[in-house]
């Protein structure tokens, strides 16, 4: 692709139709395929908006998840080539798409460099460049993600379980199998063996006669060794990993995934010293099985490594391609501040632009038992306190993607719904805890808010699809980066601050992306330690040994690295080495276990 970086998926609303907005211009972006509802919403809405005549999926059809999600990335597929094809009949004028889409290249780009020898020429040569230049662009990639955490179990009306091809996460994954994108699916949040195990039987992750896959795997990965484990498991079943992408276990949006202190810079030395050994030992399980399977022996196929999570100004971004040898890199939060490329309404954009550094936080508020990032200006939390203060804790449970809890009752149910916190409240006051942990404990339950809703509602808003009585509380789950910029941007704003052409945190004081992951993690340690360190056991001596052991290896890595990183005139290195000297000494603060 021609531009270095990508929009990562940004909760379930935020993204779901970035690609009609900057696909056009040759930008990559991930869509979400959790919630089919959401889905068939959206479909609705643009089919209206292009002229196309709609009709609904019923959520009652026989495997109407997986139809929904198809019917959707076909229309996104089919309107971004509409759109393309209309860019390429504009004349190369201000203000047309044809001239942004250059404009926003790269300045290190081939083509960009073509655009601008064409604008200083004319006649028959100029005439020839611009049917060249036409002639190579492409849109960007229209890709998909699956959370494999996110496989509920489906029934019947009768309450009959429908079997593994129709949970969740393997309807999605049929959805897009059957979907006529050319494109990737990116796999996060660990481990599903059912997922994996339903891949290999799906025809487009297989080469075609041409040796072409036409459906490619990405993996999101938080370390290596947890790529290479599920790398070699998809191998082994003749599926290959295109790309790694590897995100900051805590200086991230959505869900964070805490590494045992392992930070990004260390993360993405390993993967550069041992890309080249674990492809070719992929390749040689790959290509076995590959033949196994009836296939012509193929060439090693491409695999790239990109990274996300925090990166916030352009010596970051070129450091990070260059030095680690990236094929790209993710920016996502900041995106979030810019309207022509995501879903956010007027008051949720209003109070992230006014919103301070405290206001971004790791919670415990996702059902799903992992670490959320959060913000405190979001209407859910008030209205999580709200319920609270009026004795109805919960949510009202209606889109179920969350529901995994089978404590009180024999269905899985949603941890963040009314019914779940009621039994959960009800039980703790028959244990007869004290004051103190009763409090401690029913913070804990109902800390759990919707997901499902909350992170569509702004979608909704946005565009005018709220039904009457629907829920119109937000839920927004940027990465604490977001605290740097501090208003509505422009997508060309953010696109030349990326690529260096402006600089939209000028005036701001900002450690740079190595330093604030530390600190996350440092003040991440500090909580988890402070938490237990009551009934503290031997397992828990060994992870604490482990993580503070791992933080002072970054630490001592990153004072290694000041060298290399004091070419990039951006990188502000006689600050990073006092920040690394003061993150230090709040590490070796925390208490010591033997």
């Amino acid at each position: 692709m021609n531009h270095t970086f990508h929009i990562p998926v940004l909760g379930l609303g935020y993204s779901i139709d970035t690609p009609l907005k900057i696909a056009r211009f040759g930008i990559s972006s991930v869509v979400s395929i959790v919630d089919d509802e959401l889905i068939e919403r959206m479909r609705k809405f643009h089919m209206e908006q292009n002229g196309e005549r709609f009709e609904q999926i019923e959520k009652k059809k026989e495997d109407s998840r997986a139809l929904r999600i198809t019917a959707y990335l076909n229309l996104l597929n089919r309107l971004v080539n509409k759109q393309l094809s209309k860019l390429k009949e504009e004349e190369f004028k201000e203000g047309t798409d044809l001239t942004t889409y250059f404009e926003l290249l790269p300045e290190h780009s081939a083509l960009k460099t073509a655009y601008l020898r064409m604008l200083q020429i004319n006649g028959a040569e100029r005439l020839m460049i611009e049917k060249e230049l036409k002639a190579s662009i492409q849109a960007g990639k229209i890709d998909v993600n699956i959370m494999s955490k996110v496989d509920k179990a489906n029934y019947n009306s009768a309450d009959e379980y429908l079997g593994d091809d129709y949970t969740d996460a393997l309807a999605a994954m049929r959805g897009f199998a059957n979907s006529s994108l050319n494109a990737a699916v990116i796999i996060s949040a660990g481990l599903n063996p059912r997922l994996y195990g339903y891949m290999e039987q799906c025809a487009c992750f297989y080469p075609d006669l041409s040796g072409l896959v036409t459906k490619k795997i990405i993996l999101k990965v938080s370390d290596f060794r947890s790529a290479m484990i599920q790398a070699k498991m998809l191998a082994k079943k003749g599926l290959w990993v295109s790309e790694f992408r590897v995100e900051s276990g805590l200086n991230c949006g959505g869900h964070a995934f805490a590494t045992e202190g392992f930070l990004l810079g260390p993360i993405l030395e390993e993967f550069k010293e041992k890309r080249a050994v674990l492809a070719k030992e992929l390749y040689e399980m790959y290509s076995i099985v590959l033949i196994s399977k009836g296939f012509a022996a193929l060439t090693m196929p491409l695999q790239k490594i990109t990274a996300q999570g925090g990166i916030g100004t352009a010596e970051e971004h070129a450091f990070l391609l260059n030095y680690y040898q990236l094929d790209a890199a993710g920016w996502g939060s900041p995106f979030l501040l810019v309207p022509e490329a995501t879903n956010v309404d007027e008051n949720t954009l209003l109070r992230l632009e006014q919103a301070e550094k405290d206001d971004f936080y790791l919670s415990n508020s996702s059902p799903l038992g992992v670490l959320f990032n959060n913000f405190r200006g979001s209407t859910i939390e008030q209205q999580r306190l709200d319920r609270i203060a009026k004795g109805r804790p919960g949510s009202p449970c209606t889109k179920k993607f969350l529901c995994t809890n089978t404590e009180f009752t024999e269905l899985p149910i949603c941890t963040a719904s009314r019914e779940y916190q009621h039994l959960k409240i009800k039980q703790l006051y028959e244990m007869n805890l004290t004051p103190e942990n009763h409090s401690k404990q029913f913070d804990a339950v109902t800390e759990k808010v919707c997901l499902c809703e909350g992170l569509c509602a702004s979608a909704y808003l946005k565009n005018n699809l709220l039904k009457p009585k629907e829920n119109k509380a937000i839920s927004i789950c940027p990465g604490p980066n977001l605290a740097y910029f501090s208003r509505k941007y422009s997508l060309k704003e953010m696109i030349n601050h990326i690529y260096g052409r402006e600089n939209l945190l000028e005036d701001m004081s900002r450690p740079n992306l190595f330093v604030n992951e530390l600190n996350l993690y440092v003040d991440y340690l500090k909580k988890d330690i402070a938490s237990q360190l009551n009934e503290i056991n031997a397992k828990q001596v060994k992870y604490f040994n482990k993580f503070k052991e791992q933080l002072m290896n970054g630490i001592n890595y990153y004072k290694r690295l000041i060298p290399e990183m004091s070419q990039y005139s951006g990188f502000c290195v006689k600050e990073m080495y006092g920040q690394l000297l003061q993150a230090e000494q709040h590490l070796l603060l925390q208490p010591g276990f033997h």
